[in-house]
């Protein structure tokens, strides 16, 4: 968890991406903004930070080691040497222009912002802050004009949509630093830039990557092996899914034994989920714990993804939240159709 209630904004600097493949500039400013202007710190404050909500954490990384990813190094240099805050931020501008080289890729400005009195796992540390604006809103401007009101329009930032972030705490210098980004960009294979090309990062291997790495897990199960080619009734996969879900949201502990034993029960699925786990870790090249404390972060955030309903052809859809003993699966030969039979106690 981070804390920033007693954080500072103690230097910024913007320049200019643009698109390399486009032939767009890198405009570089000569030097770092001034802010004396309490109001302006308190709104870029909002403007930077408030999207940060989640447990989620990432380290650099490289094939070639650590040491050979440049923001990694851009950031180790600013944290031994304050002083070199301009220069490492010209260097990261550079690096990110190169990296901005598809069609799809949007220019923007780009902001290095350095900050103090961050609070992270209850550590108090400083954390450098990149950031980019790709998106310009229109603002309606009410002004008066001699005794009457005037109405014109500006382009400009929208301070609750950030478009892309990252925070970089020192902390964690030798795992790769601790890192949380922000990225509101489709997330299709051009928008993987920020993550992927520019930054270089992977999960860190806290509760929050063990939590959301065995959902992920449970999810392709059902999706590979508990499934209709298998013979497995469409409500039956639904009602593991709330089950698994169910288990991550009931408990503050992970227990593998404990959730085949009441999540999976039957000896024969359990075998299967086994083999799949063995499958998924070579897969992924990847370990899968066994137990672990659960983030109720990744819990809310796989939550999406785990479908709760039943199409029936195309005319009906029946969401099953659980229960599945008052749902039942029969054959009618006379209207050569399937049915569902629903049991409940009340209509609401």
């Amino acid at each position: 968890m981070f804390n920033f209630e007693e954080i500072n904004l103690d230097r910024i600097v913007v320049h200019n991406v643009g698109n390399k493949h486009l032939e767009e500039d890198l405009k570089l400013s000569k030097s770092e903004i001034e802010i004396d202007d309490d109001d302006v710190r308190d709104v870029l404050l909002k403007y930077f930070l408030t999207a940060f909500n989640k447990e989620e954490f990432y380290h650099f990384q490289n094939e070639a080691g650590i040491n050979m990813n440049e923001v990694y190094c851009y950031a180790s240099e600013f944290f031994e040497n304050n002083e070199s805050f301009y220069d490492q931020s010209t260097n990261i501008a550079v690096h990110l222009y190169e990296k901005s080289n598809h069609p799809n890729i949007k220019g923007g400005e780009f902001y290095l912002v350095a900050f103090s009195g961050c609070v992270v796992d209850g550590e108090v540390c400083n954390a450098l802050g990149i950031f980019k604006s790709e998106n310009k809103d229109t603002f309606l401007k009410v002004y008066q004009k001699n005794e009457n009101f005037e109405l014109g329009c500006e382009n400009g930032i929208n301070i609750k949509k950030l478009d892309k972030g990252c925070l970089i705490f020192n902390t964690e210098k030798e795992k790769g630093y601790k890192v949380c980004i922000v990225d509101k960009t489709n997330p299709n294979k051009d928008a993987l830039y920020w993550k992927e090309d520019f930054l270089d990062l992977k999960l860190r291997e806290d509760n929050f990557y063990h939590t959301q790495n065995y959902l992920d897990m449970c999810k392709g199960f059902i999706g590979d092996v508990y499934n209709d080619e298998n013979e497995v009734a469409k409500a039956d996969q639904i009602d593991l899914m709330n089950k698994s879900i169910n288990f991550f949201k009931d408990k503050k502990e992970f227990n593998e034994d404990l959730f085949k034993q009441e999540v999976i029960e039957e000896p024969e699925v359990a075998n299967a989920f086994d083999e799949y786990k063995e499958y998924y870790q070579n897969e992924r090249g990847t370990s899968v714990e066994s137990e672990f404390d659960i983030s109720n972060d990744a819990v809310k955030g796989e939550q999406r993804y785990f479908k709760h309903v039943l199409k029936l052809d195309k005319n009906f859809h029946v969401y099953i939240h659980g229960q599945r003993k008052f749902i039942e699966k029969g054959y009618d030969a006379a209207r050569d159709l399937s049915y569902y039979k629903l049991f409940f106690r009340e209509e609401n």
